[in-house]
């Protein structure tokens, strides 16, 4: 007998990117429309990102007001909302695996999306968007120009960057450095041998926008393990590949998983766990790549190995203590709990690692930025990233705290635009925001100061 919901913890099958059937526009047609009948009768989905909205908005406006009516090409834009935020399986979906109604939302639109890029149709910007190691490097030769010119009050260069590349206007972007994370991590500091946790060892996988456009959440993640009596490392053979996730491009992201776990072998062999610092790539090497590459041994041990940093800071607390030295932050901090730290389903980790803090106020704020990744910041997609992100932004105002910040550095700045917005008319000043909770924690140690 058919059950109404499931109770079992959510599985997911490995993704047979391979088998022909996958790209096929008909089967892919035949599951949307399985899906999305589905959806069409729960619709618990309703408040999340724009696709459920859209997907409703096809049917309700549809003659028959049911799916049979819909004209298969209005699914596009319902898979074009998909932010792979992964809420939808992780929280609200009552008939995922293992109900037999084997439903998986994000899969299945990044099956759909594959199926493009196989096609030749993701377009060349969004292509070259989703090049982070390149992009990176060539803005690195020059920053102090790359920033100028992407800088939301430079209107002539931003205009021109929404003409050539999509992007919208007034999406802040982020900033450049000419001297990364790997560059900066040939000064590796003292290790504390009096602390609690002194002998463990890490290897810290830089991720791309730690590496080129926020390195000092790197320098402050090993200054406060250090602290802690970590030794650590620093590695980065390749992007985790999310952004070639985005649009359907998996043999590029599996290349990038092949290179990354060969990698990371020896660390591993060494007895290092592997530290990430962006919850996005802790997601990709813990969760995704397993499922893209099941029978490669090498990405199996690294997600058996790999931590998100707030992870690693708060098992760290538990099993040997932190060495001392933190002090109140004044003013309280507003937390975001960023979607890609909630579907490694590990916990509030950022918030658990923030209340390690004596004296300090911790507000939590579970609901969607709204930024999605590159998706947030084009032109189609600004204002209703905003629009997703309004109620994250008027509850992070509410708390008024000094701090407000995301495990996800583009949510914490997408946040603050959200909030700049709200301000003049709901109250509050809008409060300082910083990329990642590891930064805090390194200022409470007296480590490292936040840059402006």
């Amino acid at each position: 007998m058919s059950k109404e919901g499931g109770l079992g913890a959510p599985t997911r099958h490995p993704i047979p990117w391979n088998d022909p059937d996958f790209l096929d526009p008909e089967k892919i047609d035949d599951e949307l429309r399985r899906v999305f009948d589905i959806c069409h009768g729960c619709r618990r989905c309703f408040n999340l990102c724009d696709s459920f909205p859209r997907l409703f908005d096809l049917i309700d406006d549809s003659p028959s007001g049911e799916l049979d009516s819909v004209d298969s090409a209005g699914f596009k834009s319902v898979v074009d909302a998909c932010t792979f935020c992964d809420m939808c399986f992780m929280t609200k979906c009552p008939y995922v695996p293992p109900h037999e109604f084997d439903l998986d939302f994000p899969h299945l639109m990044l099956r759909y999306r594959a199926a493009e890029q196989s096609r030749g149709e993701t377009s060349f910007r969004e292509t070259q968007l989703a090049k982070t190691d390149r992009n990176g490097k060539w803005a690195g030769l020059v920053p102090g120009l790359a920033n100028w010119a992407t800088a939301t009050d430079n209107f002539g260069m931003r205009n021109m960057l929404a003409d050539l590349g999509g992007i919208h206007p007034d999406a802040a972007l982020p900033k450049f450095h000419g001297k990364t994370f790997m560059d900066r991590a040939a000064d590796s500091p003292t290790v504390n041998k009096d602390a609690p946790a002194f002998g463990r060892k890490a290897v810290i996988y830089a991720t791309c926008f730690a590496n080129y456009n926020e390195p000092a959440m790197g320098t402050a993640a090993r200054a406060v393990l250090a602290h802690n009596g970590v030794d650590t490392k620093v590695v980065y053979p390749a992007c985790c590949g999310m952004p070639q996730w985005e649009q359907g491009n998996l043999e590029q992201v599996a290349k990038n998983a092949e290179k990354v776990a060969a990698e990371m072998m020896d660390w591993i062999d060494q007895g290092n766990a592997v530290i990430a610092l962006v919850p996005s790539c802790a997601l990709m090497l813990k969760f995704e790549w397993p499922l893209l590459l099941p029978g490669n041994e090498d990405v199996r041990r690294l997600s058996e190995n790999a931590y998100d940093i707030t992870e690693y800071m708060v098992a760290l607390a538990k099993e040997a203590g932190l060495a001392p030295g933190l002090a109140p932050l004044e003013g309280g901090v507003t937390l975001h709990l960023a979607c890609h730290a909630r579907a490694q389903n590990m916990g509030a980790k950022g918030a658990e690692m923030l209340r390690l803090i004596p004296d300090t106020k911790v507000t939590v704020v579970e609901r969607c930025s709204g930024h999605g990744g590159a998706w947030g910041i084009m032109e189609d997609n600004f204002e209703v990233a905003l629009k997703v992100g309004k109620t994250a932004a008027r509850q992070a105002l509410k708390a008024d705290n000094a701090w407000v910040v995301s495990e996800c550095p583009l949510a914490s700045t997408h946040l603050r635009q959200g909030m700049e917005r709200l301000a003049p008319a709901e109250g509050p000043a809008v409060p300082r925001t910083t990329a990642h909770p590891i930064l805090l924690l390194a200022k409470a140690y007296g480590l490292q100061e936040i840059e402006e």
